[in-house]
């Protein structure tokens, strides 16, 4: 991978799109994590304000740790970079008190996880309205294409998207360019919803790598398919797939198409009721 030419590229799509959009820069959510360390970096670097925000709602030590280390490295050798800390903890814990929260623990749960993701992207659209910023994704494709593994409107609620095409493990190649903070590059991914130490393998029960097998394993076999060598479902991809491969590869690929299928209402539009014409017309 050109890592240099693909981080250049990308600050100039950047950079570009801020200007013909007529915006001043980008907020972006700030984690302790790799995806977000990499876009914040990649926004700093267009040279327009880059606005990081930490934003905890119960959040480890840990992630709280790592934010703060990676927004002070960043603004030592950005001066476009600035941040602001808006804890959303009491603001969470009055909409907890607000709801009804007597349904089964595991719905309860799953909804609450969302839920702070969605003050998180109502926050960030704030301070996106009053500096005149584009709010920066920090989904990457495995995530955001593949599996699905990000809240709707939650931080799937983004103006734009700059590592939405690179793999999981091509943005850590990217961070290495760009000598993001070491405890940043070595944290086990987790997206941090649930207030617990449970990492993005356990929710996901496969790892990045092996997700991204699998979503390059389906993509060699539609490409197949189309070409008529292969079956036209999901099921023939699994007989041919249970002939050729290893027991825990068969569990991922099973892992990841049970993923992308009950997630498609996330990854595509929404659907829209067409009134047809002859009903319009008085």
């Amino acid at each position: 991978m050109q890592t240099k030419k693909i981080i250049e590229h990308i600050t100039t799509w950047l950079k570009d799109y801020a200007d013909k959009s007529r915006t001043d820069g980008f907020v972006i959510g700030v984690s302790g994590g790799i995806d977000s360390a990499v876009t914040s970096t990649l926004c700093a670097l267009t040279g327009k304000k880059a606005l990081c925000l930490e934003m905890p709602i119960h959040q480890a030590a840990s992630q709280v740790t790592r934010a703060q280390e990676h927004i002070n490295w960043l603004k030592k050798q950005f001066p476009n970079v600035s941040d602001a800390r808006i804890e959303l903890t009491e603001t969470f814990e009055e909409f907890r008190k607000s709801v009804d929260t007597t349904n089964e623990k595991s719905t309860v749960d799953l909804s609450l996880a969302n839920t702070r993701a969605r003050l998180r992207m109502t926050t960030l659209y704030y301070y996106a309205g009053v500096h005149k910023l584009l709010v920066a994704g920090t989904g990457n494709k495995v995530e955001d294409f593949g599996v699905g593994f990000y809240t709707k409107y939650g931080d799937g609620g983004v103006d734009l998207s700059p590592i939405a095409d690179l793999m999981k493990t091509e943005v850590y190649e990217l961070a290495r360019e760009m000598n993001i903070v070491e405890s940043i590059q070595k944290a086990v991914p987790t997206d941090g919803l649930f207030g617990d130490s449970r990492s993005d393998e356990d929710q996901i029960g496969a790892s990045y790598p092996e997700l991204e097998w699998a979503m390059k394993f389906i993509e060699k076999w539609t490409m197949e398919k189309r070409e008529g060598q292969q079956s036209d479902s999901f099921d023939g991809l699994e007989k041919s797939a249970s002939m050729s491969l290893t027991e825990r590869q068969q569990q991922v690929l099973e892992i990841y198409m049970q993923r992308n299928r009950a997630n498609k209402h996330k990854m595509n539009p929404i659907p829209l009721c067409l009134i047809p014409e002859e009903m319009k017309s008085s």
